[in-house]
């Protein structure tokens, strides 16, 4: 029988007994490796055997999984990958892989967890194999769901269900690498596999996430060592690698296919409240996806906002919140159109958020200020020339102010504070680029709006956009004491010139504004606004506008009859302490002293017309506000500024701002005004009876008249030239060119050609002379000529042509 046996196993093929060899006689004993080189070098010596070769081993493994015989399957497996991996650069291997991925598959379907999590090792090696041919067959379905199932591993040992998880995850891990770098096989980011994948992967990670707050608190409490916590890998922070991955290898067709399921799976699992582990996720995504797609996660995020409009207040503020976490990381790609559109989503939020409510619940203004939270985020990764396009952006899309419905008021004040939101993330270093005018113009026009809310917000924005060394808060309060800290820089050419351009319609719309209310927080906002104006603008050429703003308040407070006696206070004493801040930043010492002198008689007589401001909730008083003497004067001001050497003109002749008043371009001062006035204007008619002797002249300096000189350039000339009066001189030129045209016109012909006829004959004896040589070259032949001729550099010309 032996001898039967023998020469039966000797009719066998050869790659059988090969295989055969292999096998230990005791399964304990583990791969014979001497057998294992023989049956490896055969393989590469006979590429066309090795289908043969996976089938044989493959049937082998069957039987062995049938009868229980673990071992031996270990021990076909590792041939399996042995093969694999010596073998890979054969262009045969495509029909060795099936059969190994039959192997494969054959153990994954076994209920032993050693089996599974073995076969998930052989697939990671083998997908981390680059093949050289293409497959055009080959399909993953079922290692997808396989792979995925083991990620829900629910085993009751622990160490054993994370080893299943781990597993599973490292299958996902290989599928993704060996199809995504593959086009001609099965295409994983179609929608059935990405709902298998993506909460797969979910699904452990938002264990690690309370694992990862639990170590944290260990950490702070001592209970846990740094030493302690660096363990091995981890199941929750295997899938989030996984998930970099598979976002990192997205394009920008297929990453929507990972952004659904993974919001599906947060909205199923109620994940968004806390949204914990909707920032963590969604921080993964954007740090991981390809820059150029970061705007598309932000765009699925808005419109998965879009169809929860009618979620809990709660869910749209996580969402709201994770979506200022994350936009940040969007805006640095974010250009033009785009940053635009992510702006208007916003907005639309906003209004949708203030239409459908009748009344503002806390949750709801939550959910208001996270969106606009969002929007500052969004617009401080923006360039400054990019803020303002967002401002103007926002500004035109805020109701006009004749709409005074509650819910347009409410809407004004949201599209207001996400505009200040923006204004704040703005660093001003020109005014001019701070303020254009398309954006200047509308938001004076809501500083005169009749709700004190709306006017609140648009100080601060003016504040923000304002302060330029941080003043802000110290002049918060109404004062005539010298402000401690207070940054300080002389105004650039810029900013004067748009001061004497844009000045006087930001203070016509502060005194407006300052009338409308009575309430301090309204008083202070506006205030505050125009100390930080002064502080930044006020300098010796623009001190003028500004006194002339301080008595337009004061002005409005003495003459205006609409308004409260506890108003008329407020507003005197926001004007003399304005006077003394002016008069502080300018360093003009008389101003400063005269304002103290109106202090110190104000403390005598009415110390109601000094800070602080009253409060018309707890002041009753009837005050007397008939004290001309302790007003600020007009023509003192002017005296003040003229004992300082300063210009006064446009002071003492200019009209203080009024109230009410139509921006009026006569308060805009410029040096060209007061040039043009001085200036001496030229006919542009030609009077032919006047010779001007200057007439083509051009003064090069403006408002500076050009004298005559003297015809002789003598001492005694020029002494008595400047000794002269000037009308003198005028009436001499005027004399003498009535003169010369006078004998121009009456004297005859003749007298005119001796009276400019030459008093020697060069010119006449030098024509002579050239007619005669002339007259001499014809009279000689030409072969004389031709004999006489000189060389041309030895031709002596006339003096006639020389210069």
């Amino acid at each position: 029988m032996s001898g039967c046996c023998g020469c039966c196993s000797a009719l066998r093929p050869r790659y059988k007994r090969l295989v055969d060899n292999i096998f230990p006689v005791n399964s304990e004993d583990g791969l014979v490796k001497s057998n294992m080189e023989k049956l490896t070098f055969y393989s590469l010596s006979s590429p066309d055997k090795l289908d043969r070769i996976g089938e044989y081993l493959y049937q082998k493994a069957s039987k062995d999984i049938n009868r229980k015989r673990y071992k031996f399957v270990e021990i076909a497996m590792e041939a399996m990958d042995n093969l694999l991996q010596a073998c890979h650069a054969q262009t045969t291997l495509n029909l060795f892989v099936e059969s190994f991925l039959r192997m494969v598959q054959k153990l994954l379907e076994d209920s032993n967890p050693n089996l599974q999590i073995l076969a998930t090792n052989s697939f990671v090696k083998f997908a981390n194999i680059n093949e050289d041919t293409p497959s055009y067959h080959r399909r993953y379905d079922f290692f997808i769901s396989k792979f995925s199932s083991m990620c829900h591993g629910n085993n009751d040992n622990i160490e054993l269900r994370d080893s299943i998880r781990l597993a599973g995850i490292k299958g996902v891990q290989g599928v993704i690498r060996k199809t995504v770098s593959d086009d001609l096989v099965e295409n994983i980011w179609e929608k059935q596999h990405m709902e298998k994948i993506v909460p797969s992967l979910l699904f452990n990670m938002q264990f690690g996430v309370n694992v990862m707050f639990v170590k944290k608190n260990m950490l702070a409490s001592g209970d846990l060592t740094p030493v302690e916590d660096a363990t091995v890998v981890t199941p929750p922070v295997l899938a989030e690698e996984v998930l970099r991955e598979l976002v990192g290898r997205a394009s920008f067709g297929h990453i929507r296919s990972v952004l659904k399921p993974l919001l599906t799976h947060l909205d199923r699992h109620e994940l968004w409240v806390p949204n914990t582990f909707a920032i963590h996720t969604f921080r993964i995504v954007m740090i991981s996806i390809q820059p150029q797609y970061s705007y598309t996660v932000v765009e699925t995020l808005m419109q998965h906002l879009d169809n929860n409009f009618k979620s809990s207040p709660k869910t749209r503020t996580s969402l709201a919140v994770v979506l200022s976490k994350i936009i940040a990381i969007a805006a640095g790609e974010s250009v033009g159109p785009s940053a635009l559109d992510i702006i208007n989503n916003l907005l639309t939020h906003l209004r949708t958020s203030v239409s459908t409510t009748t009344e503002i619940t806390p949750e709801e203004s939550q959910y208001q200020e996270a969106l606009i939270n969002a929007l500052g985020e969004f617009a401080n990764h923006h360039p400054d020339y990019q803020k303002i396009e967002i401002m103007l952006f926002i500004m035109n899309t805020v109701p006009d102010l004749s709409k005074k419905s509650k819910g347009d008021q409410m809407l004004q004040n949201i599209l207001l504070k996400s505009l200040l939101k923006v204004g704040t993330q703005y660093s001003t270093t020109s005014f001019e680029k701070a303020f254009p005018a398309s954006f200047l113009q509308p938001l004076l026009k809501m500083a005169r709006a009749p709700h004190d809310p709306t006017r609140i917000i648009v100080m601060q924005i003016f504040q923000s956009l304002l302060d330029r060394h941080q003043n802000e808060k110290v002049l918060s309060t109404v004062s005539i004491k010298p402000y401690a800290a207070l940054s300080q820089e002389t105004p650039s050419r810029s900013d004067i010139i748009f001061t004497h351009k844009y000045g006087a319609n930001i203070m016509q719309a502060l005194i407006d504004s300052m009338a409308l209310s009575e309430k301090l927080d309204s008083l202070t906002s506006s205030y505050n606004t125009a100390a930080l104006l002064i502080v930044e603008m006020a300098c010796g050429e623009t001190v003028q506008e500004f006194l002339l703003f301080i008595l337009g308040i004061q002005q409005v407070a003495t003459t205006s009859d609409d308004l409260s006696n506890i108003h008329k206070c407020c507003l005197h004493i926001i004007a003399i302490a304005l006077l003394t801040l002016t008069a502080r930043v300018t360093g003009i010492n008389n101003l400063l002293e005269y304002a103290q002198k109106i202090i110190e008689d104000r403390k005598q007589e009415a110390t109601y017309l000094l800070p602080p401001l009253l409060d018309s909730k707890k002041s009753n008083k009837s005050y007397n506000l008939n004290l001309p003497h302790l007003a600020i004067d007009k023509m003192a001001l002017a005296e003040c500024l003229q004992n300082a050497g300063m210009d006064f003109n446009r002071l003492q002749t200019g009209v203080p701002y009024a109230l009410n008043q139509i921006d009026n371009p006569g308060h805009r001062h410029s040096w060209v005004e007061s040039v043009s006035n001085h200036m001496t204007h030229r006919n542009s008619s030609a009077d032919l009876t006047a010779y001007n002797a200057d007439a083509d002249s051009i003064s090069s300096s403006p408002g500076v008249s050009k004298k005559a000189l003297a015809p002789e350039y003598t001492v005694d000339a020029m002494k008595r030239y400047l000794a002269e009066p000037p009308e003198s001189v005028k009436r001499e030129q005027q004399e003498k060119q009535k003169q010369i045209v006078r004998a121009f016109r009456e004297s005859d012909f003749e007298d005119l050609m001796k009276r400019t006829e030459p008093k020697h004959d060069v010119i006449q004896n030098r024509l002579n002379d050239l007619f005669n040589s002339l007259s001499i070259d014809n009279k000689t032949p030409q072969n004389a000529a031709n004999q006489n001729e000189k060389p041309i550099y030895e031709t002596n010309f006339p003096e006639l042509f020389y210069y």
